[in-house]
């Protein structure tokens, strides 16, 4: 048997550590002496702590441990299946640090250039434009803020079945409206939509007239400074909103091999002040 401390010493894990994993059933003592309370941990328990620590540094919650670790609930099997959507997790992660590292180098050399760090918004080209009407088959809802990835697939996957299904034409790339007067933590009022060319039932009159227009290129992340610019440039040239803003996807992300080359149409309807 080991004492809390030597167990400590070997694992180089807290007694405090230790002691909060046991209050929530994470890795409980062998023996706990009934007199003064000294824990002991068995030599076969080091093995068990070893792998708490090693799924911590994959940044599996404690909860998840737990679960991994009890041998009625878990299987050689699942870990594998789980081991593998953490390894998912992290390259995506990654990938995400990777483009901060690229944003940085570049802010880093407008910056040694005397160049504001916002300078790239200078790059944002925004053109008055005027969209047709046309008929959209839609899909609307609320939609939180972390779901919006899973809602894309989900709704456009139930519009196109229903085109294909019916032998509906689509007359333009699919779009994304935003009906929303602010960006609340509870979600946004979101439609996704399909133009077509024939009016069943399901479909809508949209008119979205006069529009500022940007081309956006890259990752979608960016396209919040697209907003940023178009509202700017609204402002400056005495336009105000006129209605929900959209976006148009030109390109199919499932279809490309890396975000650069994403392409997407940023429409901010308007009316002259």
């Amino acid at each position: 048997m080991l004492s809390i401390g030597e167990f400590s010493k070997i694992c180089q894990v807290s007694a405090k550590t230790l002691r909060y994993y046991a209050e929530i059933g994470l890795i409980l003592p062998a023996e706990i002496n009934p007199e003064n309370g000294y824990r002991y941990y068995a030599v076969e328990q080091l093995e068990t702590m070893l792998l708490i620590t090693r799924l911590k540094s994959y940044s599996f919650s404690l909860d998840e441990i737990k679960q991994i670790i009890t041998p009625k609930v878990w299987s050689e099997e699942k870990l594998a299946v789980a081991l593998t959507q953490k390894k998912e997790a992290v390259k995506k992660h990654l990938r995400e640090c990777e483009k901060s590292l690229d944003r940085l180098e570049h802010d880093i050399s407008n910056l040694k250039e005397g160049k504001p760090i916002m300078s790239y918004l200078d790059d944002i080209d925004v053109q008055l434009a005027e969209v047709p009407p046309m008929y959209l088959l839609s899909v609307r809802k609320m939609v939180e803020t972390g779901n919006f990835s899973d809602e894309y697939g989900l709704c456009f996957g139930k519009l196109f079945g229903r085109i294909q299904k019916e032998g509906l034409t689509i007359a333009a790339p699919p779009m994304v409206l935003f009906h929303s007067d602010e960006f609340t933590p509870f979600g946004l009022d979101t439609e996704f939509a399909v133009p077509i060319r024939e009016y069943v039932t399901g479909t809508r009159d949209f008119k979205a007239g006069l529009c500022l227009k940007t081309v956006a290129k890259g990752s979608y992340a960016l396209l919040s400074s697209v907003y940023a610019k178009q509202t700017q440039w609204a402002a400056q040239k005495g336009y105000a909103c006129a209605g929900a803003l959209f976006e148009v996807y030109v390109t199919d992300p499932s279809q490309v091999s890396g975000e650069e080359e994403l392409i997407t149409e940023v429409y901010y309807p308007v009316k002259k002040l």
